[in-house]
C-alpha cells in the first residue's frame, strides 16, 4: 500500500467525514495541510483573523446542523481561536478545530510559536487531542467527529505537530468508534417519561420552556404537538428562538432578563414547568430560589450534568429532546385548561410587547421590525449587546436555525463572521447580521473575506455611538456615569465598507429605512447599512441581575438620569465634526434630488 503524509491523511479524513468547507488561515506549523488542500476539492475560506474563522465555522454549523471545521497555525493562530471555541462550548455547537503545533521534539521547550493548546482548551472543549504518533491520526479524527456531533454537541480540538504532518504511513480510516465510557443516552427512562406524562395531564397551568436543545435535536414538530395537544403556552430561552414559530398563538416569546412581561408572569404563575433542552441560566431564571416557586418541574436534557445543576426538578429525564417528547406524547390525551388559556391571553393583552416610536429619530426597534416585515424568512445573526436583545425581542423567528446568536459566552464580534458562515451553509437564503457599532468593528476585517470569497450578506448596524448595553447599565446602576463607552463617532461605516469593495448606505431619517433595506436586497455584494439610531434608547423591559423575573424595569420605573461622559481629549470634537459631516452630506443629497 502506498504511503502518504500526515498532512494528506488529514485531508483524506475530512473527506471521509463529508467535510465540504473549512474556514482558516495558514501559517508555518499547518502549512503542510494547506499544501495538500491546494489540489483538494474541499472549499477553503480564507479568514482575516482566526476569531473570524471559528465564528464562521460556528455560523455554518448553527445554520446547517452539520459540523463546522476551522483551522489555525500554532501559537497565536491557535490562541486566536479561543473565544470561538469557548462560545461553541457554551452553546453546544459541533466544531472540529485543527491547530498546527511545533515538531514533537520541541513540544514543551517554549519553541517559536509554541503554546500548550491542549492545556489551554481543556476547560472549553468536549475533548482535545495532541497527536504525537502518525498512526493515531485516522483514529483521532474518527473519534473527534463522533464526539463533536453526538450527545450534547460541542467543539473538539486536534493539535497536530509539524513532524507528524510531514511523516508518512500507510493510510487507513476506521469504520467504527470505540470510546470506553462515552455512551450518550438518547432514550428517556420509561418511569420518568410516565411520571412526566402524568404531571402534564394533571397540570392546570403548565408552561413549556424551550431551549437550544430543541433546535439541536430537531424537535420542533414534537414540541408544537405537545403544546397543541395540551394547549400549553411555550416560552423560549434566547437560544431557543425558532423552536416554535413566534407567530404561533401559544408562543410567549423569550423569557428572562429581557423577556416579555407576559412570559415572565406566566412562568411565575405556572403549576408545572416542562423544560426542554435548557440550562436554566441566570439570564433565564433571575434569582434561582424564586423561579417558578409554585410549579412542579420536568427537565429534559441530553446532558445529565445540567439536570439539577441550577434548579431542583421533580422529574429529571436524561435523553434527546426529540425522542423523549415523542415518548411523552404517546402517553397523553388532548386536553384544554380553558381558564389558564384565558389567563395567558389576558397577560398578553395587559402587557403588550412594544416600544415608544418616534418620527424625529430612528428607533432601533423600528429598524428590526422593518427588516422582519420585509424579509420575514431571512436568517438573522446578531452581534452582542443592545442589538442582540432588541433582535431577540422584535425579530419573530418562524423556523429553527434562522436566529443565530452568541448566547452563553455573549462574544462581541460574533455576528458578522457567523453570518458569513451561515451564508456559506445556506447560500440560497438572505442572511442579515443585526449589529451594534461597537461589536461590528471587532471583526469587521472579515469584510475582506465576504468580498474575496463572494459571500454576500447584509449588515444592519444600529449605530448609537456607544457601547450601548454597558452605557445602559451605567445609566441605571451607576448614576449615569458613562465611563469609557463613547465610541467617538468613528469609523465612517460607508467608507469602511467601500474600502473593502462592499456597498455602504447611511440612513439618518426614519422615512429612508425601508428604501435602504430594499436597496441592500438588490445588491450582489455585502452591503453595510449604517442606521444612525437614537443614542440613549434602552433595552426594556429588563430584570435587574440577581432579582426575581417578576421585578421588571420599564420606562416608568427607571429614574431619569442625564448621562455624564468621562472626558477624553479629542473624542467629542471628532464626534461633533463627524455628525456635522453627515448632516452636510444629507443636505447636499436633498439639494441634488431637488
Amino acid at each position: 500500500m502506498e504511503k502518504i503524509s500526515g498532512a494528506k491523511a488529514v485531508v483524506e479524513c475530512l473527506k471521509k467525514e463529508g467535510v465540504e468547507v473549512i474556514f482558516g488561515i495558514p501559517g508555518g506549523a499547518n502549512m503542510p495541510i494547506y499544501d495538500e488542500l491546494f489540489s483538494s476539492d474541499i472549499r477553503h475560506i480564507l479568514a482575516r483573523h482566526e476569531q473570524g474563522a471559528v465564528h464562521m465555522a460556528e455560523g455554518y454549523a448553527r445554520a446547517s446542523g452539520k459540523v463546522g471545521v476551522c483551522m489555525a497555525t500554532s501559537g497565536p493562530g491557535a490562541t486566536n481561536l479561543i473565544t470561538g471555541i469557548a462560545d461553541a462550548y457554551m452553546d453546544s455547537v459541533p466544531l472540529i478545530c485543527i491547530t498546527g503545533q511545533v515538531p514533537t521534539q520541541f513540544v514543551g521547550t517554549d519553541a517559536f510559536q509554541e503554546t500548550d493548546v491542549v492545556g489551554i482548551t481543556t476547560p472549553i472543549t468536549k475533548h482535545n487531542y495532541l497527536v504525537k504518533n502518525i498512526q493515531d491520526l485516522p483514529r483521532v479524527f474518527k473519534d473527534a467527529f463522533h464526539i463533536a456531533t453526538t450527545g450534547r454537541p460541542g467543539p473538539v480540538v486536534i493539535d497536530l505537530p509539524k513532524d507528524v504532518l510531514n511523516d508518512r504511513f500507510e493510510f487507513y480510516y476506521p469504520e467504527n468508534v470505540h470510546l470506553r465510557g462515552y455512551k450518550p443516552t438518547y432514550r428517556g427512562h420509561p418511569l420518568m417519561v410516565k411520571k412526566a406524562a402524568e404531571l402534564i395531564m394533571r397540570a392546570e397551568s403548565p408552561v413549556i420552556v424551550a431551549g437550544g436543545g430543541v433546535i439541536i435535536s430537531g424537535a420542533t414538530e414534537e414540541l408544537i404537538t405537545l403544546a397543541e395537544m395540551t394547549m400549553t403556552p411555550v416560552a423560549t430561552t434566547l437560544m431557543g428562538k425558532g423552536a416554535i414559530p413566534e407567530n404561533h398563538p401559544l408562543s410567549l416569546g423569550m423569557v428572562g432578563m429581557h423577556g416579555s412581561k407576559y412570559a415572565n408572569y406566566a412562568v411565575m404563575e405556572a403549576d408545572l414547568i416542562i423544560a426542554v433542552g435548557v440550562r436554566f441560566t441566570d439570564r433565564t431564571t433571575g434569582r434561582y430560589e424564586t423561579w417558578a416557586p409554585n410549579a412542579k418541574k420536568i427537565h429534559i436534557d441530553i446532558d445529565p450534568a445540567e439536570i439539577g445543576k441550577n434548579i431542583e426538578v421533580d422529574v429529571p429525564i436524561v435523553g434527546d429532546a426529540k425522542s423523549v417528547l415523542r415518548d411523552i406524547i404517546k402517553r397523553l390525551s388532548p386536553k384544554i385548561n380553558k381558564e389558564w388559556v384565558e389567563r395567558v391571553n389576558q397577560l398578553k393583552q395587559s402587557y403588550p410587547f412594544t416600544f415608544e416610536d418616534s418620527e424625529d429619530e430612528i428607533k432601533p426597534q423600528y429598524v428590526i421590525k422593518k427588516l422582519n416585515e420585509i424579509v420575514p424568512d431571512a436568517i438573522v445573526t446578531t452581534e452582542v449587546g443592545q442589538n442582540q436583545m432588541w433582535s431577540a425581542m422584535f425579530w419573530r423567528a418562524l423556523k429553527p436555525r434562522t436566529f443565530i446568536t452568541s448566547g452563553g459566552l455573549a462574544a462581541m464580534g460574533f455576528g458578522f463572521p457567523a453570518a458569513l458562515g451561515a451564508k456559506v451553509a445556506r447560500p440560497e437564503e438572505v442572511v442579515i447580521d443585526i449589529a451594534g457599532d461597537g461589536s461590528f468593528v471587532m471583526t469587521c476585517q472579515e469584510l475582506a473575506t465576504s468580498i474575496t470569497e463572494d459571500i454576500p450578506i447584509i449588515v444592519a448596524i444600529l449605530n448609537n455611538g456607544y457601547l450601548g448595553m454597558v452605557r445602559q447599565w451605567q445609566q441605571i446602576f451607576h448614576e449615569g456615569r458613562y465611563s469609557e463607552v463613547d465610541l467617538g463617532g468613528v469609523p465612517d461605516f460607508v467608507k469602511l465598507a467601500e474600502a473593502y469593495g462592499a456597498e455602504g448606505i447611511r440612513v439618518t431619517r426614519k422615512e429612508d429605512v425601508e428604501d435602504a433595506i430594499k436597496e441592500a436586497l438588490k445588491n450582489d455584494v455585502t452591503t453595510v447599512i449604517d442606521f444612525v439610531v437614537s443614542r440613549e434608547e434602552n433595552v426594556l423591559p429588563m430584570v435587574p441581575p440577581g432579582m426575581p423575573i417578576t421585578q421588571i424595569l420599564d420606562e416608568k420605573s427607571i429614574k431619569p438620569v442625564r448621562g455624564k461622559v468621562r472626558p477624553k481629549p479629542g473624542v467629542r470634537k471628532r464626534e461633533g465634526e463627524r455628525r456635522m459631516e453627515i448632516e452636510e452630506r444629507e443636505e447636499g443629497a436633498e439639494v441634488m434630488e431637488e
